[in-house]
């Protein structure tokens, strides 16, 4: 059997791990996949790029990356984890 390394559960991704064009094309493919929902208006793949990397970018979301499915996703930070 292999050695696997490998963390048992999510793994959450430091933003300055990416550069600009792989972070940009991160947030496109999270917003894009089949399921997103934005509400009753629509907004554009720019703008909803630009809410996600601005969500990041403050500490309000965070990118994760589950080895189970392997795949990354962005989620929510809670106000009292942001607090330290």
């Amino acid at each position: 059997m292999p050695f696997d390394d490998s963390p048992d559960g999510p793994v959450q991704l430091p933003l300055d791990a990416f550069d600009a064009t792989t972070l940009r094309r991160v947030a496109e493919e999270i917003v894009t996949r089949d399921g997103t929902d934005y509400g009753a208006t629509e907004k554009s793949l720019e703008e909803k790029v630009e809410n996600l990397l601005r969500e990041l970018r403050s500490g309000r979301a965070a990118l994760w990356f589950n080895p189970e499915n392997e795949t990354t996703s962005a989620e929510p930070v809670d106000a009292k984890s942001r607090r330290g």
